[in-house]
């Protein structure tokens, strides 16, 4: 359902205020640089998921094996279980899927995001009653 003309406006005017207050954290809200890593990941994993497959079926077509075990179609398994997980943590961590903070985030940096984000919601909650105090 499309806005009405003054959700419009309102939404304009908010978004020029976030700007002011902010343009870092605007410009990075407003791009779609956090979800590129994501999106990239799952389709890796997809990827490796098919590759796995293929493995697997030809590690049943070609008679190779190591007393009795087709190394080939677990290889596949192997390469298939790995594009699952490779996908599913990209899903659950939704954001960064780069792994470029080794896997877990640095909890001071943490802690002062969040601070930082209390205070800019505090910031903004102040300014909302501000103006229907105004009124």
């Amino acid at each position: 359902m499309p806005l009405s003309e003054h959700e419009q406006r309102l939404l304009d005017q908010i978004e020029r205020e976030l700007y002011a207050e902010d343009p870092k954290f605007a410009s990075t809200v407003r791009g779609s640089r956090l979800r590129r890593p994501a999106h990239r990941r799952r389709i890796q994993g997809i990827a490796l998921f098919a590759v796995g497959v293929a493995l697997l079926v030809l590690g049943v077509v070609v008679p190779f094996r190591v007393a009795e075990i087709p190394i080939i179609s677990v290889l596949g398994f192997l390469v298939m279980f790995l594009g699952v997980m490779l996908a599913v943590t990209a899903i659950m961590r939704g954001g960064d899927g780069d792994g470029k903070n080794g896997g877990g985030a640095d909890t001071s940096t943490r802690g002062k995001q969040t601070s930082r984000r209390s205070s800019f919601t505090q910031r903004m909650e102040e300014r909302f009653r501000q103006r229907f105090e105004d009124q």
